[in-house]
Order: C-alpha cells, then structure tokens, then sequence
C-alpha cells in the first residue's frame, strides 16, 4: 500500500468534486465495501436492476441481505423509477448507469428521501458522464458512487474499481474493510509501539497495489479525451443508423451526457427472433459484438434462489433485441463504417 494509492484516491476525488475515494482491487470488492459501510446486513433489502453485470445485486447477497430487482426503461436499459417496489424491509436503491447513460438520480433521490433509505450509484459504466452538468461522482443524490477499472472501462488500472464519497464515516469504513478490517489508528487500545495495529471489523483482502495506481494517474490524465472520442463517435453511429429498418438504438435522455461505455442497439421484433443466428454471423464476419445483458434474475444462481424466470418485462424485452456493437476510444471512420455495412449486410439476410 504505497504512495500512489492515495494520489490516485486524491485525484479521482477531485476530478468528482469530493472530499474522499477508496480505491479497491476490483469493481466487485468496491461494490461489497460500499454496501458494508452503508450498513447493509442480513434481512435488508437493496433494490437495482437485473440489467446489469451480476456484481451489482451480489454484494447484497455477501452480507446476507434480500434483493429486489425493478423493471428498466425500453429507452436506455437504465432502471425505470416507476417500477421500483419499495418494502418495509428496503435500505437502499442501486442503479446503475448502464451503457454510460446516468439515470435520473432527482427521482431516485425523492424517493429514497421519503421512504428514509439511502441511494448508492452503480457507475462502473460513467465514469466522464454528466447529470444536469454535474459529474457522475459528484454526490449531490446520493451516499457514494461506484467506478470500475476492469481493462475495457473508460479508464483502466489492469484491474479495479473504486467508492467516492463526502462522508468521513463511510470513508474510514470503506478503509477498514478492504484492509483485513485492520488500522494502526488506535480506537479501543494503546499502542505497545509503532509496529501496533488493531483489527476492528471482519474484512478482506480488497487491496489494490501501488503499481496498478501508478498506471490509473497516468489513464486519468487521458480519460475526458477518452469519453470526447466515445460521444463523437456515437454521434456517427447516431446519424448513420437513423431511420434504419433493422434496429433502434438507445436515446440520450435530457440533461444527460453519457460515457458511452456501450453504444447498444435493439433489433425490430422480426430480427430479434433470430439474434442467435445473428449473432454468430456478425462474429464471423469480424464484428466484435456482445451482449449487455443476461438479466441477473435467470442466472441459475439466482433461480435457485426463487426468483421469477420472467420477472421483469421491459428487461426481458431488452434482452431479447440488445447487442453492443464496437465502442471504444480509437475506432476510426474506416472502423465504424465497416460495423454500419457488416451490420446491414448481415441482418438483411434475415428479411
């Protein structure tokens, strides 16, 4: 745990306009730390959305609490406020900012604020993104945000993820916890001497390394260049595909800049039918193209658990037509003209 953990702590707090960061080994351990020290247990329940990596529901899971997954917007894929479902038993709500694409926190915030329960921000996908031209990260919803480091985030550290927070409290938790639950500042004993430490919560080892850190300087210095190459070339794909016959894409909502993490589309009805054969066929012609994603709820893990196989309708729709065509930084017009023609040319094979 060396010096460049901190500077790269202190430096993705300022970018945010916040007072503190935690940086962990993986987005994964971030999600766990931040919902331990937000007193997530067992019996809670946290509400997010299936629309997403399976982290974000299973960091609930780890402290024995209860998730509820609501429904998402056709639009953006971004859990839609109006279907949340909130019990006597709900502590806090999780969204994600799918894609890159920031939900609408006002909403989420009313709501949290008038049921007494905390809002936590999922952005492993928005890093660079902005709600009412204020920086996802900047708090002025929530408790904490989420960032990820994996290597096909905006911003890479070979592995990692990191919280963001205002409060002192959260902030010394998330410390504790990533860490072994283990401090040198002593809070129950005396120090026998400068080698004393004191184990004060069971903990992990979430640590990330100083070299890791050293490279997330050096890739934050790049990172809104990054996100101003990600929304230019949306705007391509934007105006290359208007009017299409073969697929939607997802809309950037007002005062809402996204990250573009993912640039999905959604195909019409009678192409989604066949997104299998689809699928492998953009593979076979070179196009790189995924799936975001499998809604949590029909992992066999969670089907195990009792959840609905068709719990949620919009999600399950989503699915059904999504696939995540190439979106990174250095795709050039050669690159972006070669997804619009491999993707006309393949899916007109399905008229």
């Amino acid at each position: 745990q060396g010096p460049k953990i901190e500077e790269f702590e202190n430096n993705i707090a300022k970018y945010c306009g916040v007072k503190y960061a935690v940086a962990f080994n993986s987005g994964t351990s971030a999600l766990h730390g931040a919902y331990f020290a937000l007193g997530i247990g067992k019996g809670d329940e946290v509400i997010t959305s299936p629309n997403t990596f399976v982290a974000t529901s299973n960091a609930a899971l780890y402290l024995g609490a209860n998730v509820n997954f609501g429904d998402v917007e056709i639009e953006t894929g971004n859990l839609d406020v109006s279907k949340i479902e909130i019990s006597n038993k709900t502590k806090l709500i999780s969204p994600v900012h799918y894609s890159g694409q920031p939900v609408d926190l006002k909403e989420f915030s009313e709501i949290a604020e008038e049921n007494d329960i905390k809002l936590f921000e999922d952005g492993a996908h928005a890093l660079g993104a902005t709600y009412d031209n204020k920086k996802i990260g900047s708090l002025k919803y929530s408790e904490m945000a989420m960032f990820s480091f994996h290597p096909v985030k905006h911003i890479t550290t070979g592995e990692g993820g990191i919280i963001v927070t205002n409060d002192e409290e959260y902030y010394e938790k998330l410390q504790l916890f990533r860490s072994h639950g283990i401090t040198k500042n002593m809070l129950v004993n005396e120090s026998h001497g400068d080698w004393y430490y004191e184990m004060q919560e069971l903990g992990f080892n979430y640590r990330i390394t100083d070299i890791q850190c050293a490279l997330g300087i050096s890739q934050l210095k790049k990172l809104d260049s990054f996100v101003k190459s990600r929304r230019q070339i949306a705007k391509t794909y934007d105006n290359l595909f208007s009017e299409n016959s073969y697929f939607d894409v997802t809309i950037e909502k007002e005062n809402r800049e996204s990250a573009y993490h993912l640039y999905p589309i959604l195909l019409k009805d009678k192409y989604a039918n066949h997104k299998k054969e689809i699928f492998s066929r953009l593979r076979q012609e070179g196009l790189g193209v995924q799936v975001h994603y499998i809604p949590v709820y029909k992992q066999p893990y969670y089907q195990s658990l009792g959840f609905n196989d068709s719990l949620c309708p919009v999600c399950e729709e989503f699915y059904k037509r999504e696939l995540s065509i190439p979106m990174y930084p250095t795709l050039s017009d050669e690159d972006v003209g070669f997804v619009k023609e491999t993707l006309f040319k393949v899916i007109s094979e399905f008229d």
